[in-house]
């Protein structure tokens, strides 16, 4: 019997390697041309593209996913990364209307709660940022949810540790 898509899929996914997303991206490929409207096919290229630093590749295969008719959690995690990913090319406006919309739609998402936060600190707007980061810490840890975005949420860390400058003594 040969192997559905989704399991093709799932064995991509889980055998990607992070630091080198070469593999991955051209073992997804194949299945993008023979599925180009597929919403799940769509998302996960478009999350290969994303994790190789890509942003502007996936944007689109993002969008597209959403359009397809992604549901669930698959289309929460494709909101995440399509909101993040607007904000790393600079579209912060964008990225709070989408990270706005999804809230509404999984209210209940840390993840999304989070990812929001680095959006409103990348707005110019750090006490928001800092007070929804507070609340996201009270209402949601510990939640298993963050387990798969732990490295972007300890890389984003690390980013805002590396922009706070301690004042001078005088």
């Amino acid at each position: 019997m040969p192997e559905t898509l989704d399991a093709q899929l799932d064995r991509i996914v889980a055998a990607r390697d992070r630091d080198d997303m070469g593999p991955t991206i051209a073992a997804l490929l194949p299945l993008l041309e023979q599925h180009p409207d597929d919403a799940r096919v769509l998302y996960e290229v478009g999350g290969a593209y994303d994790t190789a630093g890509e942003e502007a590749s996936a944007l689109d295969l993002y969008e597209r996913a959403e359009a397809a008719g992604l549901a669930g959690d698959l289309l929460r995690r494709c909101h995440l990364q399509h909101g993040s990913t607007l904000r790393n090319l600079g579209r912060v406006e964008e990225s709070l209307a989408l990270f706005a919309r999804a809230r509404a739609e999984f209210p209940g998402s840390s993840s999304l709660a989070v990812f929001e936060a680095l959006t409103l600190h990348a707005a110019g707007r750090p006490d928001a940022a800092l007070a929804s980061a507070l609340r996201i810490v009270a209402d949601h840890v510990p939640h298993d949810e963050l387990q798969r975005y732990l490295p972007a949420i300890r890389g984003n860390a690390a980013y805002l540790d590396s922009l706070d400058v301690p004042a001078e003594p005088a």
